[in-house]
């Protein structure tokens, strides 16, 4: 399924065939991970860009090149280090003698599918190269604007537990992610299978086909933009937001962006599941990835080792799921 050879998707039920196709696709290779391939896929869909933040050697770097093998999108991968410059992630003039002219050499960046990783390794001058390509799909080096590909999408991974030799993500940076993942162990039997595929397959990793390309990701997002969502689900989301602003243990609460991140991926979700409107736990169970990255907690509460996550299941718990009538249709 390639996007020279098949017609673009024209309804919800469309695109979540093929992007379910995707994810069974990439689950041969990445084992176990379905929910974190579900977020991931989502975010393809809702046109954001996911921090996958968790321990070495769950996956991370495998998952994004199996997205970008599935969907048929060009893959650069970043290794950031301390010394890596911002002209390392954006590009440079460099002066070509043949013609007497400085010519620009793009950088990593310009490419479909971009895997940031280890970001947290590099200090906040070259993290915030990304910032402007992650927010505006641009880059502006020496006075000059470039586009970047459409589709773009930053797969960045972050090592939590590991502390020196690290810098903490600037606010503004984790707000332009529009969620963020946890991989986890697999379960016993989940490792069994994942041991048994590699002796089986004898070979590192998993061939993988592509099913789609940039073109399908291109439709695929403008069938999301069609997905309607009634007003007490858009109040849902606002009182979300608003309670991460005015609970107890949060300093910092979440901000507009993750409001709207919050209804994008929910619209997603809706896409995945081949509906044209999303119900409210589309919006609830986006809550958590969507929003815990952009709140920090108060200090004291790093002792008690409290998460984000924890706190933001507790504001999904206390704040009430509307009932649409959409959904009392479905039920019935």
């Amino acid at each position: 399924m390639t996007s020279s050879s098949t017609p673009q998707p024209r309804t919800a039920g469309e695109v979540g065939e093929q992007a379910g196709a995707v994810l069974r696709e990439i689950g041969r290779a990445v084992v176990g991970k379905s929910d974190a391939l579900e977020l991931v896929m989502l975010a393809v869909l809702a046109g954001g860009h996911v921090l996958v933040e968790d321990l070495p050697g769950l996956g991370k770097t495998l998952l994004a090149r199996s997205f970008a093998t599935t969907l048929g999108l060009d893959f650069r991968r970043i290794q950031f280090t301390p010394d890596l410059l911002p002209s390392d992630v954006t590009g440079t003039p460099l002066y070509d003698q043949r013609t007497g002219r400085m010519v620009f050499h793009p950088g990593p960046v310009f490419t479909h599918l971009l895997l940031a990783d280890e970001i947290n390794r590099t200090p906040p001058k070259t993290q915030a190269a990304l910032l402007e390509a992650m927010a505006e799909s641009q880059v502006t080096v020496d006075g000059e604007t470039r586009p970047l590909a459409d589709p773009f999408l930053v797969i960045a991974t972050a090592n939590p537990v590991e502390y020196e030799g690290t810098y903490s993500l600037p606010e503004a940076q984790l707000d332009r992610f529009q969620l963020r993942v946890r991989m986890g162990y697999l379960a016993a039997s989940e490792e069994m299978a994942m041991l048994r595929a590699r002796i089986d397959r004898a070979a590192p990793e998993a061939v993988l086909e592509r099913l789609a390309g940039p073109d399908d990701v291109v439709a695929w997002r403008a069938v999301v933009e069609r997905v309607e969502i009634d007003d007490d689900l858009l109040e849902y989301a606002v009182a979300l937001v608003g309670a991460t602003r005015d609970h107890p243990q949060i300093s910092i609460g979440a901000s507009p962006r993750g409001g709207l991140a919050l209804v994008q991926l929910a619209r997603a979700r809706a896409v995945l599941d081949g509906r044209d409107y999303v119900v409210p736990e589309d919006v609830k169970g986006l809550a958590v990835p969507a929003l815990a990255h952009r709140v920090s907690l108060r200090p004291e509460l790093w002792v008690r080792e409290m998460s984000t996550d924890d706190v933001l299941r507790e504001i999904v718990d206390s704040v009430g799921t509307p009932s649409t009538r959409r959904t009392a249709a479905v039920s019935s």
